[in-house]
């Protein structure tokens, strides 16, 4: 965990740079630590000026905030624990964030029952024990959550198989840190 002390978590570059974000206390929230934030962003590049991102499983909301602080237009953060959700609310508070929005329910029910909107980039970062990366991976592309060229960023257990992806995507990024394997994957259709 990139924890700045106990309960927090430090914003890596952008408008909010060194900030800290507070961290619920929930079973099994693991932020992405600030080494893998700055891989993938610097991986995004230019592309995520403007852009409208995902952030599934949100945990801690670190992916979609950092994503906010270098300039996303919108994030839409889902997570299913309303303690988790609450203090991602306080700190989206704290910054006075605008274009986030807060989604309390499971990511696989959002997908499969929501009205699709298309994103530009997706972070998926599930908890490793709920083996979810197929299935989420599966309803993006088939309920149309994804534009043309979308980027799909994935964090998983670097123990674990990648999952199976939909043919239309392609990994273009793939590194492991610590137990952590990350990818970065673009929708070709």
């Amino acid at each position: 965990m990139s924890k700045t002390q106990a309960g927090q978590l430090r914003i890596v570059a952008g408008i909010w740079r060194s900030r800290l974000l507070q961290i619920a206390d929930v079973d099994g929230l693991r932020p992405t630590s600030s080494r893998i934030r700055e891989t993938l962003f610097n991986w995004l590049g230019p592309d995520i000026r403007g852009a409208r991102c995902l952030d599934l499983c949100a945990g801690t909301g670190a992916l979609g905030i950092e994503a906010l602080s270098r300039g996303a237009a919108e994030v839409l953060f889902v997570e299913n624990s309303r303690s988790a959700a609450a203090t991602l609310r306080q700190n989206l508070s704290s910054l006075d964030a605008s274009g986030a929005e807060i989604v309390v329910a499971e990511a696989q029910d959002v997908l499969a029952v929501s009205a699709p909107s298309e994103f530009d980039i997706v972070f998926l970062d599930p908890p490793f024990a709920a083996d979810l990366h197929g299935e989420l991976c599966r309803l993006l592309s088939q309920r149309a959550w994804l534009r043309s060229g979308a980027q799909i960023y994935i964090e998983l257990d670097k123990q674990k198989p990648v999952p199976r992806m939909p043919d239309n995507w392609r990994i273009d990024k793939d590194k492991t840190a610590g137990n952590v394997r990350y990818m970065l994957t673009t929708n070709e259709t």
